[in-house]
């Protein structure tokens, strides 16, 4: 048995650490990565060992293991073998939210679901199996998550340098929207003062909030359960001195004009917030307005709305993307959207108030 060495990761972050380091070659896939209760051991090639970031992890010497090769999909299916009634219906494919694993399990699959979790556990490395039932419903988007094996279902997903902590069985993680989450922290704010409308566990704030050079932002969540883990992640991320969190609805925000960046990641009824976002925001302050649309009309539809609230040369569309597909023939899209100084007065609730009123200063 060969001596290799191998890079010591804590389990919570290990998950996407470890695709990484396989994605740029620098595990050896003839060993076995091996684990134990607070950690992942990756067997690392021995001409990679003075590559960064291999150098400045935490490196240790031991024996390897020959890794089994074949697929996990092969693997899982050899070990559920005694039970023919699953062939052809088992899951494919997977998601990772760091030790956690979430399938999507066909309803004839149920009966048996600890069973095949376990299966799935003991192949795939992880700590608890749950099955998506049937996504997310209702105003908080709250998940329909069927625990399968395992115990534990708090979870990190460590994502482009941002460690994002929620529960995976009452918070929604879109994995979806990773490449929206990355525009945020490419994002220029800097000095800025942004409202981020609906922000979740701080899907967007954080990102945007560590890396965009913004001076403050005022993250506003309704849901206190995701509201929990938001006040957890903004200080996991080192961010208590630039967001404010606040629990509530984002219509009750106290102040006017004071924003120079608004983020509407919401879909489907975002544009009863529209009022709300246009009252805090600056002259010539930028909106960004997520929704759901038709894919033939998402660019009328947008400027119907914006005209509606604005008047017809009271807004800029400086860009309209689509962020991914929601439902056949709909999908969900992000529109960039400057505010022009001649843009007419709200109307509905959130109406522009005559003066700004006191806002949070400092974080729950």
């Amino acid at each position: 048995m060969k001596r290799v060495t191998f890079a010591r990761i804590r389990s919570e972050e290990a998950g996407p650490i470890i695709r990484r380091l396989m994605d740029e070659g620098f595990v050896d896939i003839h060993a076995k990565i091996s684990k134990d209760d607070a950690y992942r051991y990756v067997p690392i090639l021995p001409e990679r060992l003075g590559d960064e970031p291999v150098a400045s992890m935490d490196l240790v010497e031991g024996d390897a293991h020959t890794l089994d090769r074949r697929p996990p999909q092969e693997r899982i299916r050899e070990r559920l073998s005694p039970y023919p009634e699953f062939e052809g219906i088992l899951p494919e494919k997977w998601e990772y939210v760091g030790d956690i694993v979430i399938v999507r399990m066909r309803p004839e699959c149920r009966p048996y679901g600890r069973i095949i979790g376990q299966a799935y556990a003991e192949v795939l490395g992880a700590k608890t199996v749950c099955a998506d039932v049937s996504g997310v419903s209702g105003e908080f988007r709250k998940p329909s998550m069927e625990i399968l094996y395992g115990t534990e279902t708090e979870s990190v997903r460590l994502e482009n340098g941002i460690r994002y902590g929620f529960d995976v069985t009452k918070v929604m993680f879109a994995s979806g929207n990773t490449d929206e989450r990355m525009r945020m922290r490419n994002l220029d704010c800097s000095g800025e003062t942004v409202v981020d409308m609906f922000a979740g566990i701080g899907y967007f704030t954080l990102p945007l909030a560590k890396f965009s050079g913004a001076r403050r932002v005022f993250a506003c969540e309704k849901n206190p359960e995701s509201y929990r883990f938001l006040i957890r992640n903004v200080k996991d991320n080192g961010l208590a001195d630039t967001v404010i969190p606040i629990l509530g609805d984002n219509r009750d925000i106290p102040g006017k004009e004071f924003a120079d960046r608004i983020l509407m990641g919401y879909v489907q009824t975002t544009s009863e917030f529209l009022g709300a976002a246009l009252r805090m925001i600056k002259p010539g302050g930028i909106l960004h307005y997520h929704d759901t649309f038709y894919v033939h009309e998402y660019e009328s539809r947008i400027r119907q709305i914006f005209g509606r609230e604005c008047g017809d040369d009271g807004y800029e569309i400086l860009s309209l993307r689509e962020v991914k597909s929601f439902a056949p023939s709909v999908s969900h899209y992000v529109a960039d959207v400057r505010v022009r100084p001649s843009r007419r007065s709200c109307t509905r609730r959130g109406t522009c108030s005559s003066r700004p009123r006191n806002l949070p200063h400092r974080r729950p």
